[in-house]
């Protein structure tokens, strides 16, 4: 099958998919449409039982996308950039500490907690594996996703602050996931030739280098786009900042992700003192929210429809139903922790404190890092568990974060 034709596939089904969801089901879209591939998927292998090789057949087209390296190096920095263009800056400054806080200490808090308890947790089932390899499960999980969180957090009536929260946070944590992620990976694979010096400093680099990146290419981008008043051409200059940017970024070994976050927030912010003309910003709101909506439904429909190719065994789906509450513990304890950091009141900590937890979704990018490991029975077992974490994430958390928020904070 050639790659048109997968890409053709898989926007046909996105496209009905998206219309059963709308028609009937009436789900948020993200939810809607992974919620119908996945009942697709089943049905599938289903089919397969009976005989039918049609799930055979699926997972053959499924082969021809590599669905780590769409994400990662395709859709990622497109929509990160999309997400960022909606956050208001003066707000996110206004509670940087915590934002910055919950990213980075929440996130490397996190992902030594689930280590350690899937460590324990293993050896308990009988699964057989090493620390690092639960180090990189913790890795690649404990980022909440920012596909996935800001796909569902602006129609929960959070409120300002708590939304810029939740969205900073998830913007900024997916870079300093995929950072811990491949520096764990690297020392898996490379253990003699990486030292705790070395990993820092690329921790550094890819951190600092990242955002600097993100800072010059946005002001440049945002000082052309001033200037001109064209649609087509302010497009073609955002498009070409992102890909640019997370091109870019990849040949100086800086973070992709946080350099299109960053000039996202320059592009989009609508609190800046300098603005570009009102009507190039509302058009290219337009632009990029539509083409948020597109890849959003295209890529939670290949999460669903990544169901054909899992490796499962009863083993592995126990697993993954273990590690779920190990997820969520560790979600609480390092949003308290960090809470608590910044003396934040009692009460509404705690209000803030389950909501930021229960909020905290899972999604695509967990996936993409799962998929990128080595082949391997140690990477059979961490896609199977990091797919089942992301399924509950998404379809149990995500559909009921909404009436969370309206319970914890009633208007």
């Amino acid at each position: 099958m050639q790659p048109f034709d997968v890409i053709a596939l898989l926007v046909t089904l996105t496209a009905l998919f998206s219309y059963i969801n709308h028609r009937h089901i009436r789900l948020h879209p993200t939810v809607g449409v992974m919620l119908i591939a996945l009942l697709f998927s089943l049905a599938l292998m289903i089919l397969g039982k009976f005989g039918l090789g049609v799930r055979h057949m699926a997972a053959g087209i499924l082969d021809h996308v590599e669905f780590g390296d769409v994400l990662l190096r395709w859709m990622l920095g497109f929509l990160l950039f999309a997400g960022a263009m909606g956050v208001d800056l003066g707000e996110l400054s206004r509670r940087a500490g915590i934002t910055a806080a919950l990213a980075v200490l929440g996130t490397v808090a996190s992902m030594f907690l689930i280590g350690a308890a899937a460590w324990v947790l293993f050896a308990a089932l009988g699964l057989r594996t090493s620390m690092l390899n639960c180090l990189l499960l913790g890795a690649l999980i404990s980022p909440t996703d920012p596909i996935a969180v800001l796909a569902l957090v602006r129609r929960t009536g959070a409120g300002k602050t708590l939304e810029t929260i939740i969205a900073g946070e998830s913007l900024f944590n997916d870079g300093v996931g995929v950072v811990l992620f491949f520096s764990l990976l690297q020392i898996a694979q490379h253990s003699g030739a990486v030292t705790a010096g070395s990993v820092v400093r690329m921790f550094v680099q890819q951190v600092f280098g990242g955002c600097g990146l993100g800072l010059l290419t946005g002001l440049i981008a945002y000082r052309l786009l001033t200037q001109i008043k064209d649609f087509s051409v302010s497009v073609l200059l955002t498009l070409s900042l992102v890909m640019g940017t997370y091109s870019l970024a990849d040949a100086l070994d800086v973070s992709g992700p946080l350099a299109v976050v960053v000039a996202g927030l320059l592009i989009g912010n609508r609190g800046r003192l300098l603005t570009m003309p009102s009507d190039t910003t509302a058009d290219l709101t337009k632009f990029w929210d539509l083409l948020d909506e597109i890849l959003n439904a295209v890529l939670f429909v290949l999460i669903g429809l990544q169901l054909l190719a899992m490796p499962y065994s009863m083993r592995y789906a126990i697993a993954a139903i273990a590690v779920i509450p190990v997820v969520l513990a560790a979600r609480w304890l390092s949003v308290d922790g960090t809470l608590r950091l910044f003396g934040w009141p009692r009460g509404q900590g705690m209000a803030m404190q389950r909501i930021l937890t229960w909020g905290g979704l899972r999604g695509g990018l967990a996936i993409a890092m799962a998929l990128s490991l080595p082949p391997g029975a140690a990477r059979n077992q961490i896609v199977a568990i990091t797919y089942g974490v992301v399924a509950f994430s998404i379809l149990v958390q995500g559909t009921t974060i909404r009436k969370l928020v309206q319970k914890t904070l009633p208007v």
